[in-house]
């Protein structure tokens, strides 16, 4: 009141702008949408997300598949595979997450005291995924560099996940990264265990 100015630059800004420097991965674009904004997609775009990835894995299924017959009446049968690649996939945001609460929980306990510190770093870290609605256009403008982009795609979230962390919890670059390093750690270990249980992950 003093001032007469607002302390969060981004209210007096078009969602446009807002949505621009989020994806430039600033922290103040983030700062505001996670603590001014009233966003309650949270539950939908997680599951929107792994829907997207459990039809790009279950797209490669079928593309490693050799029976093409249009008559196979087992190719509805198929379509369990892709509910299976959803549960693979949740299981793996899930371990994903852990990783990272056990990692902070375990570097920082005072930061996560109280069950409200604890959803405001949920919701953070499934907002900040939304990177992976990429892949349905990398999946439909297939092209011989889709790889690399399903790659850059996969870099493109651990970056924002990093940005939420940072302005969630108010910490340096450091800390956050060792979390999502922690995090990949049990992520790669539930896809081995998968692995070794026979399943394609």
């Amino acid at each position: 009141k003093s001032c007469q100015k607002p302390v969060d630059k981004y209210i007096e800004y078009d969602p446009v702008i807002i949505l621009i420097n989020a994806i430039l991965c600033k922290a103040q674009a983030y700062r505001h949408i996670l603590f001014n904004t009233k966003i309650n997609i949270h539950g939908k775009l997680c599951i929107f997300c792994l829907l997207c990835e459990a039809y790009l894995r279950w797209l490669q299924l079928q593309d490693s598949s050799q029976n093409i017959d249009p008559d196979d009446l087992i190719r509805y049968a198929k379509e369990w595979d892709f509910y299976r690649m959803f549960g693979i996939a949740s299981l793996e945001q899930t371990s994903f997450l852990v990783g990272i609460f056990i990692t902070l929980w375990w570097m920082r306990p005072e930061m996560l005291k109280t069950k409200s510190d604890f959803i405001l770093l949920f919701k953070a870290l499934l907002l900040s995924s939304y990177g992976k609605l990429l892949l349905i256009p990398a999946v439909i403008w297939e092209h011989d560099y889709t790889p690399l982009c399903l790659a850059f795609i996969k870099v493109f979230v651990l970056i924002s996940n990093s940005q939420a962390i940072r302005v969630t919890l108010n910490l340096n670059r450091m800390l956050p990264w060792l979390a999502i390093i922690f995090g990949l750690i049990l992520e790669n270990g539930v896809v081995c265990l998968f692995q070794k249980m026979g399943w394609d992950v």
